[in-house]
């Protein structure tokens, strides 16, 4: 339960729950977590130097204030390498755990466009070092995401169009039937791991050819069925 700032039961006033906004509503969609799925394309496995064979799918988690709704991505700090990632996001309705497979698309409230964005410099260097991830991928405004359709609208897209241009050239494209684990499969997965519950936001990995940005650039994604995603570097 969020308190009201200045509320006696807390020491510091809270902050406010990050939310999306919803398709065709007034109303918000409050983020609990954010979960990312990575190299679930093949081709984006292979570009960066990994093999594509279907292996357990691994997660990393990015901070639910990370959102960024106003369209406007501030290039971070101590990086001189940040990088797009186009993917589906999927929102969950209700969670629980070891959600089974054939249940999973019950769970999900809708989908919308999303960018996992990355200081791919800070990455590498905490690869090499055998250290987590965090300062590469949970970085303050690292999840620009669009509005979210709801599912009972729209379906449960699993084929279809997924791109991103950059100023115009297309840079990333590829199709979600190219995901190398389906979004059951990766509910079904994830919650074996953590209880998923509502307000949890999957990122479901992202087609080949990510690369950098820089200031003033403009980011286009959109997902066929799902939505598009504006974004301007700051």
């Amino acid at each position: 339960m969020n308190l009201p700032a200045g509320d006696p039961n807390y020491v510091i006033a809270p902050q406010p729950r990050p939310a999306l906004a919803v398709a065709d509503s007034p109303r918000l969609f409050p983020v609990r977590r954010i979960y990312c799925v990575g190299r679930n394309y093949a081709e984006h496995a292979k570009e960066m130097g990994h093999d594509p064979t279907r292996e357990p799918p691994f997660f990393f988690q990015k901070n639910p204030d990370s959102i960024v709704v106003d369209g406007v991505f501030p290039y971070p700090s101590k990086s001189k390498d940040v990088h797009h990632e186009i993917e589906l996001v999927v929102a969950l309705a209700s969670g629980g755990c070891d959600i089974d497979q054939g249940d999973a698309l019950n769970h999900i409230f809708g989908y919308a466009v999303g960018l996992d964005m990355t200081r791919r410099d800070l990455q590498g260097e905490a690869k090499k070092l055998g250290r987590p991830w965090e300062v590469g991928k949970a970085f303050d405004h690292a999840a620009p995401c669009s509005a979210i359709r709801r599912a009972q609208e729209i379906g449960h897209p699993a084929k279809g169009e997924i791109r991103l241009a950059v100023n115009g050239a297309v840079k990333q494209r590829g199709d979600l039937s190219e995901m190398i684990w389906s979004v059951p499969e990766i509910i079904a997965h994830l919650s074996g791991l953590f209880e998923l519950q509502a307000g949890d936001l999957i990122f479901t990995g992202t087609p080949a050819g990510v690369g950098p940005v820089a200031r003033g650039d403009r980011l286009e994604g959109s997902i066929a069925g799902v939505g598009t995603l504006t974004v301007v570097v700051g």
